[in-house]
């Protein structure tokens, strides 16, 4: 048993490492959206963009880029630190590292099949995603995303794929397996978990619209009965990871293809 003055410190840690990482991009996210619903402006008529150029002088903005990508991954070592067992596997309680039992599913090293469960996850999510973020701009409960707006450079492809690596580190190991063991931890019940986790990963992005929303809270939905299921986080961070990269570097090609459906509204 957990003792009160355990929990409490539990509670007075979850609040800590939110305000350091999603907590506050959710707080941020809900005063973007009350701001964009405010304005004259139609909610489908505007764009949200992600990736944006952090200097006009190029070899700046490399290197802002780079630091915005390591300072990012500091709410992740904190986790890392706050839930490292001293006995292997050492990130177990992350859902990370070799299973401590075998789970009897399919041949080959443990990585290779969560990596493999991870890509057909994204499959599974990526698809029903785009469409559903059509659907969601074309009936103006969303904006326009943007996922990149950086000029094009010999590292924009590289710093694309690193800030997607961010993103799907901070998502998975955060709002999903830390959350679960410190929820676990207070007593909170799977469902409860899975379903406070969802509703946080779509808070976050409200910025893009309530489409956003209601999508990230499908996903986490997923995400979360896969990670309650398995108890693994190496095939959320690598469907995530996937998933990122294909909007971030994906979205010049789909632009060029489709400009109707990716481009920003006119005017």
């Amino acid at each position: 048993m957990t003792s009160v003055a355990s929990r409490t410190r539990i509670r007075w840690e979850i609040a800590i490492v939110l305000a350091l990482s999603f907590g506050a991009s959710a707080v941020y996210a809900i005063v973007a959206i009350i701001d964009r619903v405010t304005r004259d402006t139609a909610l489908s008529q505007q764009t949200a963009t992600i990736n944006r150029a952090l200097s006009e002088r190029p070899v700046f903005d490399l290197v802002y880029q780079l630091l915005a990508f390591g300072f990012g991954l500091a709410p992740v070592a904190l986790v890392i630190y706050v839930l490292w067992s001293s006995s292997r596997p050492h990130l177990g309680r992350l859902g990370l590292g070799r299973p401590v039992r075998s789970t009897g599913r399919g041949a080959g090293p443990w990585w290779a099949r969560e990596t493999g469960g991870g890509v057909l996850l994204a499959a599974a999510i990526g698809i029903p995603g785009i469409a559903f973020y059509l659907f969601a701009k074309a009936i103006g409960i969303n904006t326009t995303v943007v996922p990149t707006a950086l000029d094009a450079a010999w590292w924009t492809v590289p710093v694309l794929v690193l800030q997607a690596l961010r993103a799907a580190l901070g998502e998975e190991l955060i709002v999903v397996a830390y959350l679960f063991e410190r929820f676990k931890r207070l007593g909170v019940g799977p469902w409860a978990t899975i379903v406070s986790s969802a509703l946080l990963r779509g808070s976050y992005h409200l910025y893009q619209g309530f489409g956003g929303f209601v999508g990230n809270v499908i996903m986490g939905v997923v995400f979360g009965w896969v990670y309650h299921r398995w108890g693994r986080a190496l095939p959320l961070v690598v469907a995530h990871w996937i998933l990122d990269i294909a909007s971030f570097a994906g979205y010049p090609l789909a632009l060029a293809l489709w400009p109707a459906l990716f481009g920003a509204p006119a005017g």
